[in-house]
């Protein structure tokens, strides 16, 4: 009979933190698409948008105007042992209404700048809505929907010239 399962003295399997990894790095690469193609303050995440966005916004009050602490996060700050609390009370509340509430997620730290490695950090599904949501609400993505429409653009000029340069080379 096989034992009982114990997370608490699981080691970590290589292979496992590989697949969330990739999952996480699936939703960051979706969710910078959906910043290109739509303006923030018209993307809808999940069906609970209102609700969450109000939530955050009346427990994390530091989140408020002059919303600075929204614009650039501070993982410190967040996984300090108050907010270690104040974040897992609240993302218990989701249990039951966000699927995979508490995923890891990859989440930029300055909403100014794009994705990248010393622009990111981890946090679960749930802190990743709660924060992008007010984010879009507030106007504070706005630039990096700017910046990946103009990454975009490039791109699409790149892979134009790409296929012309071919185009010529085999006339």
């Amino acid at each position: 009979m096989a034992t009982k399962f114990d997370p608490n003295t699981a080691q970590n399997a290589v292979e496992i933190e590989k697949q969330f990894a990739v999952k996480a790095v699936e939703q960051a690469q979706t969710y910078w698409n959906l910043l290109e193609k739509i303006p923030p303050r018209e993307l809808k995440l999940t069906k609970f948008d209102d609700e969450i966005f109000e939530h955050v916004m009346k427990d994390f009050t530091e989140l408020t105007e002059p919303h600075e602490k929204l614009v650039r996060l501070d993982e410190d700050w967040m996984k300090s042992k108050d907010g270690k609390e104040r974040w897992r009370a609240f993302i218990a509340a989701y249990e039951k209404k966000i699927k995979d509430y508490n995923f890891g997620s990859l989440i930029r730290t300055d909403a100014e700048k794009e994705y990248s490695e010393t622009n990111t950090i981890f946090v679960t599904r749930i802190q990743f809505y709660a924060i992008e949501i007010a984010r879009n609400r507030l106007g504070l993505n706005d630039k990096a929907h700017e910046i990946a429409k103009e990454e975009a653009r490039k791109e699409q000029e790149k892979k134009e010239k790409a296929e012309k340069k071919k185009k010529n080379g085999k006339s």
